[in-house]
């Protein structure tokens, strides 16, 4: 027991020291904008059904012709099925894979809590679990979940990403997942303006921006 205090002691303290601090749509938008600036900004929609497109506007033959090829991870025209959210709830729930991020492996954990204290040697199985426990704390996976643009967007169902935000993943705590990167997959927006006192509605190509990338940083 005194040998685990130790050793969570001196990883508490090792992460102290290299913790990283970094620099700590209008109601009725058409369209969502491409961009940068993350967190992204949720879309808000007319509740005027006038704007809705009609049955025969949702031909998919014509549709799929008006937008060619798109990427099939993110876009879906039918309701995601079962395997596929099973699968992205499996995902969600994340646990380590693959190599050992550098930063976590390189930590010294046989350094002494106090300075001039005795060097004690931490196990090796020891050593693997605090590093395991390290990674599946301060890691930010992107979590995908299928979400219903509604009728006005084709194809209607979008697997958007987003960031962990229940708990720190910092040690000492006081840093949280935000979004740092973001992709954009092209579908198509049902679009009304009034033409000389007649609505005409059209579908035109947008660009829709999903989150791909989360990061520990200083929470705002």
């Amino acid at each position: 027991m005194e040998r685990l205090a130790t050793a969570v002691c001196m990883l508490f303290a090792a992460l102290a020291l290299r913790a990283h601090l970094g620099a700590c749509q209008h109601f009725y938008l058409l369209r969502p904008i491409p961009s940068d600036s993350l967190p992204l900004v949720e879309l808000k929609e007319d509740p005027d059904p006038a704007l809705d497109p009609r049955e025969r506007d949702l031909n998919a033959t014509e549709l799929r012709t008006i937008l060619g090829d798109w990427d099939a991870r993110f876009l879906s025209v039918t309701p995601p099925s079962e395997r596929q959210e099973e699968e992205d709830d499996a995902a969600n729930e994340f646990l380590p894979d693959g190599p050992m991020p550098a930063h976590i492996r390189a930590l010294d954990l046989d350094a002494p809590f106090v300075p001039g204290a005795r060097r004690r040697k931490t196990g090796r199985k020891l050593k693997r679990r605090l590093q395991m426990w390290l990674w599946a704390r301060s890691a930010c996976p992107v979590r995908y979940t299928w979400t219903d643009l509604g009728s006005r967007f084709w194809p209607q169902y979008v697997r958007v990403g987003g960031c962990r935000t229940e708990r720190s993943c910092s040690v000492p705590e006081g840093m949280t997942c935000a979004p740092a990167g973001s992709t954009r997959v092209t579908l198509l927006r049902w679009r009304c303006a009034r033409r000389r006192g007649a609505l005409k509605c059209a579908w035109i190509p947008v660009q829709y921006p999903i989150i791909t990338e989360c990061k520990c940083s200083c929470s705002n």
